[in-house]
């Protein structure tokens, strides 16, 4: 599988996602840069890291929204190309209108770095084939804009159309209030776009995807993308 990781100024967790990716798939993923809008024509997989592109400024994800490497990103995307965006990745998919709503500030106003228990919604799709409906799993999360919201057309949407792929929960797998750590619409921690190609998620599954690490629990998602690729 060949992949790729889009590098901005601010990212953080572009190195995480890199040595997941070569540890799952036996091949390092290419590093590319914001400002190079030609990627290579031969990719399975986008990654767009977590972190604090262009440092946040305007809003999260806007700045890097124009980047020139996302316009390779969109044709990608429109090609069936898999793309992943984690944290500020998804926040820049949203800003992209790769995928449909918005990320907003924090329920409480705070950054929130912690582990978090998200239910797996649907298991119908290349990212979470290899794990079990409903399953409970545990990932961390280390944001201030997390709080996923849309209008009711698109909550129902993705509702209607199984896009909705993990929301948080307790540790027993029930969606609650006060389970949500951001003020996420509908405990919404992940979705899909209408191709159901390209998932952005707030969690981070690569930081915990080795032993090592604590857990492995987001190890699944690489490898049900990997399998579904390969």
């Amino acid at each position: 599988m060949n992949s790729a990781v889009i590098v901005f100024p601010g990212s953080n967790c572009d190195r995480d996602v890199a040595v997941t990716l070569a540890d799952v798939t036996g091949r390092a993923p290419v590093m590319h840069w914001h400002g190079d809008p030609d990627l290579p024509d031969d990719l399975d997989l986008i990654v767009i890291p977590g972190g604090f592109s262009h440092g946040d400024y305007l809003r999260c994800g806007a700045m890097a929204a124009h980047a020139a490497a996302m316009a390779g990103v969109r044709r990608a995307a429109d090609r069936g190309v898999a793309i992943l965006g984690i944290c500020n990745g998804f926040q820049v998919l949203c800003e992209s209108h790769l995928l449909p709503g918005a990320l907003m500030r924090n329920r409480d106003l705070r950054f929130i770095c912690r582990d978090v228990h998200l239910r797996v919604e649907t298991t119908d799709t290349m990212f979470t084939a290899g794990y079990a409906p409903a399953q409970v799993i545990r990932l961390p999360i280390a944001h201030h804009d997390g709080n996923y919201v849309a209008d009711l057309p698109t909550q129902c949407a993705l509702e209607d159309e199984d896009r909705i792929v993990f929301r948080y929960c307790d540790a027993g797998g029930k969606v609650t209030e006060t389970a949500n750590p951001n003020g996420s619409l509908d405990n919404i921690a992940g979705i899909l776009s209408e191709s159901r190609t390209v998932l952005g998620l707030m969690p981070h599954p690569e930081r915990l995807a080795d032993p090592r690490l604590g857990g492995t629990d987001g190890r699944a998602l690489f490898v049900s993308v990997m399998e579904a690729l390969s």
